[in-house]
């Protein structure tokens, strides 16, 4: 149970950080802020893969993996929009 925590964590900063990566442009969010979209991200990723039949393959699941960082890139521009738009 610990270890699925910490793996969600450590993958959600992986997806999060490539998704920040991905949207052009300085985002001025958190970095804390940026592994939270990123663990949405997985597991909403995760989600639709399942439904999709294409989250269990050999290897890697890289169109998995596309889609987290799609939705981590979604979420992080947005939440640097709306952040940007407060201010």
């Amino acid at each position: 149970m610990v270890g699925s925590i910490i793996s969600a964590i450590i993958i959600g900063a992986i997806i999060g950080v490539l998704g920040r990566l991905v949207v052009p442009g300085k985002q001025d969010i958190s970095i804390v802020l940026t592994i939270v979209i990123g663990i949405v991200a997985a597991l909403i990723g995760t989600f639709i893969a399942r439904a999709l039949d294409i989250a269990n393959t050999g290897g890697i699941d890289w169109i998995e993996l596309l889609i987290q960082v799609v939705l981590a890139a979604i979420g992080v521009a947005g939440v640097a929009g709306a952040m940007g738009r407060k201010a």
